[in-house]
This record gives structure tokens, sequence and C-alpha cells, in this order.
């Protein structure tokens, strides 16, 4: 619960499964790709393959995995993938596309914060985690606990994120300017967010359109990781996304990334990270 009293979970899930068929349907996931060409990795997964390294014969689980395609491509890599996610709608797009392709990926439903219980501690590898998942979880040293307890001794966490910046940026003003309006840090109250669009292009219309959001700082990530005994192996800030987070502002990358069309050196986009377990 929220500090007024909402169920953060619940109207996130909804959000989430009301908009799970459109995301599935939109050329912005690629998932006819997937489904004829069995080689094809999400642009998420590709960005960053010179840091993923080999994957083969290694047990990864994508937390907050969605309809699944960055788990399929680290499946395509040679993992054996297992995807969480709390919306039973888009593990149904998920499940869908992972038969039509052959994917041997198990799906499970299931809050991040009860990962540990409906998976097991100590299970795998690998964690991963997409860009645009830690913003919908209030407490960022939870989560870290939760991942450093998933993994096995030697595993590693491996998260591409936006970076805090980008959530604090608001392009909404009437003389087109980018200023930071939105909390950097964790608070624990949310933004409340009412959109009845989506980050795809569709003409779907939807009907669950508040939302509950937090923002993390990037030294809140790494020492909730740290606290956890975790140790930091990589950090890269990147001036791209792999979508257009203010419209008319950015311009078109190779790989679907876009970055700010106007001094993109200003601001830092996104972010690759990476943590090791102790042996």
């Amino acid at each position: 619960m929220t500090a007024n009293g909402e169920d953060y979970r619940a109207l996130n899930r909804a959000s989430w499964d009301d908009r799970a068929a459109a995301h599935a349907a939109s050329d912005d996931y690629s998932v006819d790709r997937f489904r004829v060409d069995p080689t094809f990795l999400s642009h998420v997964v590709q960005f960053d393959l010179p840091r993923l390294g080999d994957l083969s014969g290694l047990d990864g689980l994508h937390l907050q995995c969605h309809i699944g395609t960055d788990t399929l491509s680290l499946a395509r890599l040679g993992a054996r993938m297992t995807g969480l996610d709390f919306s039973g709608e888009s593990l149904s797009q998920a499940r869908e596309l992972a038969a039509e392709t052959g994917a041997k990926v198990e799906f499970v439903q299931s809050d991040v914060y009860e990962a540990v219980p409906a998976l097991g501690a100590g299970r795998f590898d690998f964690v991963f985690t997409g860009v645009g998942a830690l913003c919908w979880l209030p407490d960022v040293r939870r989560w870290a606990a939760i991942v450093a307890e998933l993994l096995r001794p030697g595993g590693r966490l491996f998260m591409r994120e936006g970076h805090p910046v980008l959530w604090a940026l608001d392009d909404a003003r009437p003389d087109g300017s980018l200023v930071l309006e939105y909390p950097y840090f964790e608070r624990e109250e949310p933004l409340v967010w009412h959109d009845d669009d989506t980050y795809v292009q569709t003409d779907a219309t939807f009907t669950h359109n508040t939302v509950h959001n937090w923002n993390h700082g990037l030294g809140e990530v790494v020492t909730a990781l740290l606290d956890q005994g975790l140790v930091l192996t990589q950090l890269v800030e990147h001036d791209s996304v792999p979508w257009e987070p203010f419209p008319g502002k950015m311009e078109r990358l190779e790989g679907d990334e876009r970055r700010m069309a106007d001094r993109p050196w200003r601001a830092p986009l996104t972010y690759t990270l990476q943590a090791r377990k102790p042996e």
C-alpha cells in the first residue's frame, strides 16, 4: 500500500494487463520478427551484446519480463531462462510467443518482492532486468536484497535501466525546454500518473490509466547492491534510450535507439550495471 492507502500493485498490474495485447501487436516489440526469424534478438538485448558475455548453459532469471521478448532473446543466446512478472495478461502473451517459437522458457507470475518464495533462493547464475523496471518498485533496497538472495554464489546481476535523470526530466513547457521537475531520489510517496496512452504506437484504447512510480538515484541503486555484499563490476552511462521519451526532441540511431537531437551530451538517459555475488 502507498501512504494514501491505495494498493500500487493492483493499480499498476491493471494497467499492464490492459496494455499487454497492444504491446504484443505493436511493431515496437517486433513480435512477428521473433516468429519468422529464429536468430532475431530484441533491440534491448542487441544493445548490450558486447557486455552480456557468453550465456551458454547458464540459469537466468528475467525480473519484470513483461511479454517476454527480452527473455526469449536471452534464451536464444543459450541461457536456460525463467521470466517473472506480476501481470497475468503479459505472461499470456509471453507464453504464447515462446510456444510459437519453440523456446523452452518458464514463466512465473509473481510480484518481484515475492520472487524468492515463488522461485527458490540461490537458483540463478544471472539475474537480468531491463529498461523501465525499477520505477515500478517503491523500495530499491528491498529489491537488491531479493536479487542477492536469488543469485548463486558467483552469480551476477545484469541490468540496463532508465537513468534517474531521465525519469526526473519534464518536457511539458510552453517553450519546449527540458527541466528537472520530478524527484531524482527515492521518496516514500509515489508519483501518480493518469495517462490513457502507452509508449508504443497503437490505436488501442485503455481503461486502467492510473499508475504509481518511484525514482531511484544512481547512488541509491549502487549502495543498495553493495549493502547486500554484491561487488560492482561495471557501470556505463548512455546518452540513448530504446524508445522516444520526448517526442519531437529525439533523433533515431542505429539499433532503434533514440537520443536527444540537441546537445545529447547534456544528460544520461540509460545506464548498464553489472554486479557479482562473491563465491
